[in-house]
């Protein structure tokens, strides 16, 4: 009850509360400072810091880094980001491609009693000449490595996809003296569709395709089955916000333009297709978010039936793409 100083905390154990020793030094040290704060540009964390190394770069027409692989972009880089696992890639055509690029190898597995075929022999070969490991598994043992996709009696293990930087792509169009060319999914979380998107910008010479951190489809065995070995030949680049991505290209003189249904103009007059370029596909449910949506310069559309609602990711990026190599061209 109010008043009851027999209850455990109605009292104040000890004297009044008084001054320690030493408490005055604390305060001269506090009054002292950290001196000068440091210019926005000096900042590696600050965007005056981004646009001053920008600047630089463009000066300069490089990085100063070493030229980009297909083999670093698909099997390892300094600067990227690794995913956790290793990765099945299955399929003749995938395998073959990814042993031509140079992509480091962990096992090459091939069914017993298989059906030769060109292919498969330059696989052997390839294989073999780089010393990479060689298995001959069941079927049955290569569906489960595979998680029951098809193989056609081949698959290979490799280590994790190791994603480039944004500015990497940037940097291989100022090697190659072309404006850079891209595909930004907004989005889109099958991996079949990303692997998609690789083939036709593998296709069609773009830089590269640049995915967010989340929410978004990453680099998985369906990616590369896909993108039929575009993902050994084509970088990917993963972003911690793509909206934020989007407006620092923009300031480094690129373009951006979003493929949505209502769009202001049709793809076949895509604007800017000859000028620097992003072009930015979304889901096929919501699109392109509203973030991303802002950044855009300007919104193509894809003229389609009105029986069908929407193209996947993979075709609109695809035909989006063609348009921008036929007006280069």
């Amino acid at each position: 009850m109010a008043g009851n100083s027999s209850r455990r905390g109605a009292t104040r154990k000890g004297g009044k509360k008084g001054a320690t020793v030493g408490t005055g030094g604390h305060s001269r040290k506090a009054l002292e400072g950290k001196g000068p704060t440091p210019k926005a540009e000096d900042r590696p964390y600050h965007v005056a810091h981004k646009r001053k190394v920008a600047a630089e770069r463009q000066a300069r027409g490089t990085s100063g880094r070493p030229a980009s692989s297909a083999s670093r972009s698909a099997a390892g880089s300094k600067g990227g980001r690794k995913s956790s696992t290793h990765e099945i890639v299955s399929g003749r055509n995938s395998v073959l491609e990814a042993l031509r690029t140079g992509v480091p190898v962990t096992t090459l597995y091939l069914a017993a009693r298989l059906e030769a075929d060109d292919r498969t022999r330059e696989i052997v070969s390839t294989a073999a000449d780089a010393g990479y490991p060689l298995l001959e598994v069941s079927r049955a043992e290569l569906d489960r490595l595979t998680d029951g996709s098809v193989h056609q009696g081949v698959a290979i293990q490799v280590p994790p996809y190791a994603y480039a930087e944004d500015e990497d792509l940037l940097d291989a169009a100022a090697r190659a003296g072309v404006p850079v060319l891209a595909v930004a999914l907004d989005g889109v979380t099958d991996p079949r569709n990303l692997g998609a998107v690789l083939r036709s910008a593998g296709a069609f010479g773009a830089h590269g395709v640049i995915v967010p951190e989340r929410r978004a489809a990453g680099v998985t065995a369906a990616a590369w089955k896909v993108s039929a070995g575009a993902a050994a030949r084509v970088p990917v680049a993963r972003v911690t916000n793509l909206a934020r991505t989007l407006q620092e290209w923009k300031k480094a003189g690129v373009f951006v333009v979003g493929l949505d249904g209502g769009g202001d103009v049709a793809v076949a007059d895509l604007p800017y297709a000859g000028d620097p370029l992003v072009v930015v596909v979304g889901s096929e449910g919501k699109g392109i978010s509203r973030l991303v949506r802002e950044q855009c310069d300007a919104i193509a559309s894809i003229p389609i039936s009105s029986d069908v609602e929407s193209l996947n990711a993979g075709v609109a990026a695809g035909i989006a793409l063609y348009e921008v190599a036929r007006h280069r061209a």
